[in-house]
């Protein structure tokens, strides 16, 4: 297991922009049944000047949620999509969304999460897919 570290929530960059309210339900099961235990610890990269979340937002607003001011994180060891991640920065930066708190008037069905996020992902890597290639 990697080394974790403890970050306050309102000090991590999200890269998302909506949280799916399915998937947030079955994080707060979590809380209910005092199971936080089984809660990964947030993934962090150093990107653009900012300390931001490649994964785990749900998770992040639902400890925020819970009351909770800091959150167990380790360092982004994958090799990942810097680009894209920047431009998901830019996003949510351009949307007010500046810490995970932000996020938590974001969140929607998850039919709707489908389309407002991983749509307009998966278009934006259409599009750098299109701009490698050339």
């Amino acid at each position: 297991m990697a080394d974790t570290f403890t970050m306050k929530l309102d000090e991590i960059q999200p890269s998302q922009l909506y949280i799916s309210q399915k998937k947030l339900k079955k994080i707060m099961k979590l809380f209910e049944k005092d199971l936080t235990h089984l809660i990964p610890p947030i993934p962090i990269k150093q990107l653009d000047g900012h300390m931001m979340s490649t994964d785990g937002h749900t998770r992040s607003l639902a400890w925020y949620l819970n009351g909770y001011t800091q959150v167990e994180c380790e360092w982004e060891d994958s090799d990942l999509d810097w680009e894209a991640y920047s431009i998901c920065i830019r996003w949510c930066i351009e949307e007010g969304i500046h810490s995970i708190i932000n996020l938590k008037e974001r969140i929607v069905p998850h039919d709707q999460y489908k389309i407002v996020w991983l749509e307009r992902c998966q278009i934006m890597q259409d599009e750098l897919a299109k701009k490698r290639d050339i």
